[in-house]
């Protein structure tokens, strides 16, 4: 598999590198933001590990730019910046996962392994998505699940890809209304749980294995389970 390290500092590309190297990884390097924004928006990447403060553009704002074309391929983001709120904001701009300098090389590949093997989950051609029996046709906008075709809405569509693309996570009603709709969310709304639940009863209602579930007080999570 071949991941992108995005990282300015010379000493902890090499340590890092052979590492990975040494872990059966195929490792780009990208020295500052805008470079590594470039490789990451060309290359196929099965994860980008990336540094916060960094020449050129800075972590927070290339997790941001690249988030606008691809919310498919995961994001480890690197920082010695380790406050509760420097996580969150890491997480809020579309990081899968955050880890704060100074780290055990044991820790990261451990991070790098959960963050590889969750999007292996979701096999996806120039214009496929799957998961489990469900097919999403990009180009065509049609869906089927057990080779029922299933008529979806735009936003029950747009929804639907959201969660294959973060399959294994739990995804919150703001950044469903944010990340899907282009929206600011209100929390006095029920908007997000009425499309969930039009969405479940298309694509679970009528199939033994249930795929889509609430997570109580966080959010949803695209599962079987």
């Amino acid at each position: 598999m071949r991941l992108l390290l995005i990282e300015d500092e010379p000493k902890t590309v090499q340590s890092l590198r052979q590492g990975l190297e040494e872990n059966g990884y195929e490792v780009d390097i990208a020295y500052d933001g805008l470079i590594g924004l470039q490789l990451a928006k060309r290359g196929v990447y099965g994860l980008i590990i990336s540094d916060i403060i960094m020449p050129g553009l800075n972590g927070l704002e290339l997790c941001r730019e690249f988030r606008k074309t691809d919310q498919q391929t995961p994001i480890l983001m690197l920082s010695a910046l380790g406050t509760t709120d420097d996580k969150v904001t890491g997480l809020d701009v579309g990081a899968d996962d955050y880890l704060v300098k100074p780290f055990e090389f044991k820790e990261l590949l451990a991070r790098v392994r959960a963050l590889t093997k969750r999007s292996s989950g979701v096999s996806q051609t120039s214009n496929l998505l799957r998961f489990e029996d469900v097919e999403v046709n990009l180009d065509a906008k049609t869906v089927f699940r057990s080779g029922l075709k299933i008529e979806l809405t735009v936003r029950e569509f747009n929804l639907l890809v959201y969660l294959i693309r973060n399959q294994g996570r739990v995804v919150s009603k703001a950044e469903i209304a944010e990340r899907v709709w282009d929206m600011n969310f209100d929390s006095g709304t029920n908007v997000i749980e009425v499309y969930v639940n039009y969405l479940r009863k298309k694509i679970d209602r009528d199939f033994p294995v249930k795929l889509i579930h609430t997570q109580f007080g966080m959010g949803y999570v695209l599962k079987t389970e």
